[in-house]
């Protein structure tokens, strides 16, 4: 097991007893929220800030975003991130409220299942999302590898006595190779049903925004997860029996990109001359109070 770091309290090695307990029980709330036709809204978080005003705005739960967690940091998306440092925020986050936390996980940073449930429920987050996309290559992990990863993940859980809420990300609409749309929702629904088989609470076919082939999804009967952005009609989401929405990286590239108009803003104020003569984006760029689209990654 990879050692703990001793200034990370996400890097601790294995939950108490009572920790067990405690985010057993979170779990069990968190999966309770997960219901068909009225689903969890989880505006995805990098912070202790933005978790509290997630549950101070009267939400049951918190989701991170991996990638946002990265770029604040200072990495890049996509295992980029020292685990302990990914785990350490995820444990101030799950500190910070009193609502059940879902971590964004990537693939698991290279964690064995019994490393990777141990070191979460330490953090006292009570679910995860784990990705069928090999951070190394950048490519789908083959489908019945992945559900042998996730149900070795259950089996961990299982076996150090925690429960915890395990979303399985479809990575297939990520896969730049190309396809035919049937084929992809095909392979989508092929994955789904192996992953839910294996252990998956709730997958999550991120781009799939196709109505047609979001009901279908819905029709198998594990709980779907859809990645929204601002023109995403929620209330139609609900309607096609969609368990969970999730925004991703989106609030985060929102907020970045406003800061990065507010700091043009202010150069613009103290340099108007010199503005005006530059690019009509401003700094670097980037239009004033420009709203960032949501991205892939979570």
């Amino acid at each position: 097991m990879t050692p703990p770091s001793a200034w990370s309290p996400g890097a601790a090695p294995r939950p108490t007893a009572d920790q067990a307990v405690a985010v057993s029980g979170r779990a069990a709330l968190l999966r309770s929220l997960h219901r068909p036709g009225e689903p969890l809204l989880l505006p995805n978080v990098w912070d202790c800030r933005g978790a509290r005003l997630v549950a101070q705005a009267g939400l049951p739960a918190v989701a991170t975003s991996s990638a946002a967690i990265a770029d604040s940091l200072g990495y890049a998306d996509g295992e980029a991130t020292p685990v302990g440092e990914m785990l350490d925020m995820v444990a101030r986050i799950a500190a910070a409220v009193d609502v059940p936390v879902t971590a964004d996980l990537e693939r698991g940073y290279g964690m064995r299942p019994v490393e990777l449930v141990e070191r979460l429920a330490a953090t006292g987050a009570a679910g995860c999302n784990l990705e069928d996309t090999d951070p190394r290559t950048g490519r789908l992990v083959d489908a019945a590898r992945q559900a042998d990863l996730l149900a070795e993940v259950r089996e961990a859980a299982e076996a150090c006595g925690v429960d915890l809420v395990v979303t399985a990300r479809i990575d297939v609409y990520l896969d730049t190779a190309p396809g035919d749309p049937a084929g992809r929702l095909d392979e989508t629904l092929r994955r789904a049903r192996l992953y839910a088989a294996a252990g998956a609470d709730c997958v999550f076919p991120i781009l799939l925004s196709d109505e047609a082939g979001i009901a279908r999804l819905v029709a198998t009967g594990v709980a779907v997860n859809v990645l929204a952005d601002s023109g995403r009609n929620l209330v139609r989401l609900a309607e096609l029996g969609v368990a969970r929405i999730s925004l991703g990286p989106h609030l985060y590239r929102a907020g970045r990109a406003h800061l990065a108009g507010v700091i043009a803003d202010l150069v613009r104020a103290q340099h108007p001359a010199a503005l005006e003569s530059s690019s009509p984006t401003g700094l670097a760029g980037v239009p004033a109070h420009t709203v960032a689209p949501p991205a892939a990654g979570t």
